[in-house]
């Protein structure tokens, strides 16, 4: 093989392998210093977040695990392959009615692995009122459930007129989490008994390991100290005031931000 690349490339084969060892290095201390960069590593860790839609078909997402079974045939007795949790990107490729009048869509979820999903368990933006379908989903979930389901909305429906009511149900669900996290966090730092000589107390709330997988939905919060409560930090009320400042959300959404404005200054 090396003696391949120097015909083409007119190179020595022991100065082309030196070229492909500095090259090593070279990328190997650009690697490094990329992973130094908190702004970078940030960045990078996002961008591994978005999960990748399979080629061959048009995106949809898995919102309802209940019934998320990837069946090898389109039929409720077809053999199970896999159950696919909420969240999960796959492609559709296909659609089959079946005897019983259930629809299952022939989706690919890897490169290698196809199978067969009840039309209900996905949503998906090319399909005509599944915006609507998911918010009635949102609606009767409860709290990480809806914050995750409303997250799935935010991201595959931008445009949708319904986006006003997800950003408030969205909203409303951090900030009633945000009740039973201030509660766990407590009971957890009382059991630990800090020491006096320990961090911060905000640091030790804000670095609660319940927050994570919050914060992978998008939704922040931030610390009372003095009621060591934590809040929603309001964005998507904000995005309400914003965008949608006439829809009859705004007014809930201005009055949240008010009180939130009003706890930040008795702190």
């Amino acid at each position: 093989m090396l003696e391949h690349f120097s015909r083409n490339f007119s190179l020595p084969i022991p100065t082309l392998t030196f070229s492909i060892r500095r090259a090593t290095v070279r990328l190997a201390l650009a690697s490094l210093l990329f992973i130094a960069s908190p702004a970078l590593l940030a960045s990078r860790a996002g961008a591994k977040s978005k999960r990748r839609v399979p080629a061959g078909g048009r995106a949809a997402v898995v919102v309802d695990e209940r019934l998320s079974a990837l069946r090898e045939e389109p039929a409720l007795a077809g053999a199970l392959a896999r159950r696919l949790g909420r969240g999960r990107v796959v492609a559709l490729t296909g659609a089959r009615r079946a005897a019983d009048g259930v629809v299952f869509y022939q989706v690919a979820v890897t490169r290698r692995t196809r199978g067969w999903l009840q039309s209900e368990c996905f949503v998906a933006p090319a399909r005509a009122g599944d915006d609507a379908r998911l918010l009635s989903l949102i609606t009767s979930s409860k709290g990480f459930d809806r914050v995750e389901r409303a997250r799935v909305f935010l991201d595959l429906f931008p445009r949708s007129g319904l986006r006003p009511q997800v950003l408030l149900l969205y909203g409303e669900a951090a900030e009633e989490s945000a009740s039973q996290l201030s509660r766990a966090a407590s009971n957890r730092l009382a059991e630990d008994r800090l020491p006096a000589d320990a961090a911060p107390l905000r640091s030790y709330y804000l670095n609660f390991n319940g927050l994570d997988r919050f914060r992978r939905q998008g939704v922040a919060f931030t610390f009372d100290e003095s009621a060591r409560r934590f809040h929603y930090d309001g964005a998507a009320w904000r995005e309400i005031v914003r965008r949608h400042p006439h829809s009859p959300e705004a007014a809930e959404a201005r009055r949240r931000l008010d009180a939130l404005a009003s706890r930040g200054a008795r702190k």
